[in-house]
């Protein structure tokens, strides 16, 4: 079995493995500063809970995006697994092209994605929305080419942005809207949030396709905590909230296979 660990600002989500098939799943909110034994205890619970023995666990592959917290989990995993893990970054065997100026720059998390993209739908050009902390699109070339991509505030980053700015608006639940006009304070914000980031998404993704697909059709596909939020809205093609973790299984296997 392989664990895999993609580690957000705002939470670490991670799965396992069996064979090709992902049999548990688990988030954690993310702690700055968590020490190597609070990774372990929660990743071995959290195992055990869902009848897996720590003791099954073949690989751990892992991404992050944040930096600070890469320390404590390889020590967790050494530790609690007497494993060494993999660490998609820099240097790793991908499969893909990177078209950033800086390949460096590009997010671990994003490169999961495209990896699972280029396997689940080979030989097509793909736009992958992921809804987290931050909103991300990653345009990909049907000849595994990753063009580029836009960032923008996600929607609970946007929410607390109101909240912190002006004094009389507060936090509210992100939920689909069918009316655009609120009637209460709260109903105007959500409206806000949800229009707002729908049509942002909706105008991003018409830019890509003019202008790095040439007028082409490429698969749309959600993923990210907030992907649910538009599951009616007629913006994705597919949804696949797991994608993160398919990149990650996937880029273990790609470098086993290199060794």
């Amino acid at each position: 079995m392989i664990l895999c660990l993609d580690i957000g600002n705002s939470h670490m989500h991670g799965g396992v493995f069996d064979g090709d098939e992902l049999k548990v799943q688990f988030r954690m909110a993310s702690k700055t500063g968590a020490s190597s034994d609070e990774y372990g205890v929660f990743l071995r619970s959290v195992l055990r809970e869902n009848g897996i023995n720590h003791e099954q666990i073949e690989a751990i592959s892992l991404c992050s995006v944040v930096p600070e917290v890469l320390y404590p989990i390889n020590a967790c995993c050494q530790k609690y697994f007497d494993i060494e893990p993999f660490v998609l970054q820099a240097g790793v065997k991908t499969g893909l092209q990177i078209g950033y100026r800086n390949p460096l720059e590009v997010g671990a998390d994003r490169i999961a994605n495209a990896i699972a993209i280029t396997h689940l739908f080979p030989n097509q050009d793909a736009i992958v929305i992921d809804l987290g902390t931050a909103t991300t699109f990653c345009a990909i070339s049907a000849a595994r080419k990753y063009l580029g991509g836009v960032i923008m505030p996600g929607m609970k980053m946007s929410m607390k942005a109101l909240e912190s700015g002006a004094s009389k608006l507060g936090s509210v639940e992100i939920v689909e809207r069918e009316e655009v006009l609120g009637r209460t304070t709260n109903e105007s914000i959500q409206s806000g949030l949800f229009y707002g980031a729908r049509g942002a998404i909706k105008e991003i993704i018409q830019g890509l396709k003019q202008q790095s697909f040439k007028g082409n059709q490429p698969h749309i596909i959600g993923t990210g905590g907030f992907t649910s939020v538009f599951r009616s809205a007629g913006i994705f093609n597919e949804i696949i909230p797991d994608l993160v973790l398919k990149g990650l299984y996937l880029a273990y296997k790609i470098n086993q296979e290199k060794n």
